[in-house]
């Protein structure tokens, strides 16, 4: 279990390595070069290819190489895209000068990574056991705090430091080391492959058939992510109202509060082993309305470095809790045979929540102000941790359906039809 834990770390991590960079370290050094933040802007919007990557997901989970393994030959192929995606960028020595094929190749990485992520959830879902999906998934959260830190912080420090070429030369050596692990990682042989594309696509919607799915996604998850997500919201423009400069934003928000989520994932993880999905998300959400509790100083304009600092550290490790236990509880709906198709559609409703719940935050707060919004961000994440409690005591996990959703005649290939739930 240890290796299969380490295998996923090193690929989520390195994932996010070009993520952070693209976000916020690159980012930084075109402001820096004189770009606008309207044309800025038009980076960011590259990142809305996370949130569709459901729709190229089942062609994942149907096609593959039955030698190589059928994830492992899809991992081999966009890590070292990811590493080719990179090394493109080093004769843009001046970024701001040759934007646009930047930004082209900047997207290219973002479909990359998204497709690259749907391959290491599906390997996931069908190699945690029930007891370790929490750990796992608190490894997932941590990594891509881990993978921003490294690629938002570090890469910058480079860069001010020896340059264009040695900052991405030392982002794409670091996503190698995933290749390596890549190339090592020996996938079990599978059996259980849908047989056509079609029926792949169909558990789109069949996941959501599942007992007590369509009440964790569209009432739990909704409740939590776009409540969090508005508190979350006003940090930046708070900071900025506070009379903070932009780039001790920067570092703070982009660096200095990563360390504590990395450890609050960590935590959450084993703490869902400990004491189940139920006991952490209460945990979770106690410590987000706590915590936006800590920000009302800022978001009535007093931000001391100090206790800021502090506030946003509790606020971003409660955020990131809260996220282990919603993943974690994904992946127990994720069936192993279409595992990256499920997970994928899961935790992009997720994501679409959490674009939602900033729009909402921003423009509550020019109605009521930012103290009401975070009011009502409590409230919110309140009532979304009392129904997720109550799922959790009805739908502890996925119950085996007697019929399988996906099992329509549609398994012609010679392997045998297979239980689709994520229970081991």
């Amino acid at each position: 279990m240890r290796a299969r834990l380490g295998t996923l770390s090193t690929l989520y991590v390195t994932q996010y390595l070009g993520i952070g960079f693209i976000t916020v370290g690159l980012t930084a050094i075109l402001r820096d070069g004189g770009t606008s933040l309207d044309t800025l802007a038009v980076l960011q919007i590259v990142g809305l290819i996370w949130p569709v990557k459901f729709l190229w997901a089942p062609v994942i989970d149907r096609y593959g190489s039955r030698r190589r393994g059928h994830y492992r030959s899809w991992l081999l192929v966009l890590q070292t895209g990811l590493v080719v995606a990179l090394l493109a960028l080093l004769p843009f020595d001046r970024p701001a000068d040759r934007l646009g094929p930047v930004v082209a190749v900047c997207a290219a990485y973002v479909l990359l990574s998204a497709t690259q992520d749907i391959a290491v959830d599906a390997v996931a879902v069908r190699l945690l056991a029930e007891r370790a999906r929490g750990t796992g998934n608190g490894i997932q959260v941590a990594a891509s705090y881990l993978g921003n830190l490294l690629g938002g912080g570090a890469c910058v420090l480079v860069y001010d430091r020896f340059g264009w070429v040695p900052a991405v030369g030392l982002l794409a050596a670091l996503t190698a080391v995933g290749l390596v692990v890549v190339w090592r990682f020996r996938e079990p042989p599978r059996t259980d492959r849908v047989a056509r594309v079609g029926t792949a696509y169909r558990a789109l919607l069949s996941v959501f058939g599942q007992p007590g799915c369509r009440w964790w996604t569209f009432g739990v998850v909704p409740l939590v992510y776009v409540g969090a997500g508005m508190a979350y919201a006003l940090v930046t423009p708070a900071l900025v109202d506070a009379g903070w400069s932009l780039a001790r934003i920067g570092v703070v928000t982009g660096v200095v509060v990563s360390a504590p989520a990395i450890v609050a994932g960590l935590v959450a993880g084993l703490g869902i082993g400990r004491f189940g999905r139920a006991g952490m998300l209460v945990t979770s959400g106690t410590a987000l309305a706590l915590s936006t509790l800590a920000l009302l100083p800022l978001l009535n304009g007093h931000a001391p470095l100090g206790a800021t600092v502090a506030a946003l550290g509790f606020f971003l490790a409660a955020y990131t809790a809260a996220n282990v236990v919603l993943y974690t509880v994904n992946m127990d709906y994720s069936r192993p045979v279409v595992g990256g198709t499920d997970f994928t559609v899961l935790s992009s409703f997720g994501l679409i929540c959490s674009f939602v719940a900033a729009s909402l935050g921003l423009a509550a707060a020019e109605q009521v102000g930012y103290p009401g919004v975070a009011v009502a961000s409590i409230v919110m994440v309140a009532a979304g941790v009392a129904l997720g409690v109550g799922h959790q005591r009805r739908h502890r996990r996925p119950a085996r359906p007697a019929t399988d959703p996906l099992d329509d005649r549609a398994w012609r290939a010679g392997e045998p039809a297979v239980g689709l739930s994520s229970a081991p």
